[in-house]
């Protein structure tokens, strides 16, 4: 029998909120990626889009390099920026587990930074919760 594998889910990621209509906001991501649920984000000082929040300063999408918002739901900008839903300040608790980083955020300690940088916006990422 071959074995099924299931997507994340809200649920997965998102382990507490303290309001919805407070934490959450409608960004606007940067074109050319397919950003999946749990995306960590940070924001492009210049355009204000998001973009997967990268170890060190990319030029130009500085500001990015700083992780302030976790994706909620999964959207294709591959080929335009797109609209998504993101929880952009907390109170509120993620399961570390379940977040997506940029390709450059590899190491421990790396990650361990942009936890500390969503945790500064009141995203806490936990490992059980």
């Amino acid at each position: 029998m071959p074995a099924l594998t299931m997507s994340p889910t809200l649920g997965d990621l998102l382990k507490f909120e303290l309001n919805a209509n407070y934490c959450r906001e409608t960004v606007t991501l940067k074109a050319g990626t397919s950003y999946t649920l749990g995306s960590v984000l940070g924001r492009i000082t210049a355009s204000g889009n998001y973009r997967l929040s990268p170890d060190a300063e990319v030029v130009g999408d500085e500001g990015a390099e700083t992780a302030v918002a976790v994706l909620i739901e999964a959207v294709d900008a591959t080929a335009a920026d797109k609209t998504g839903l993101v929880v952009a300040r907390g109170p509120a608790i993620v399961s570390k587990a379940a977040l997506v980083f940029d390709a450059s955020v590899d190491q421990t300690a790396e990650k361990t930074a942009k936890h500390a940088q969503l945790a500064a916006a009141g995203i806490v990422p936990r490992e059980t919760a």
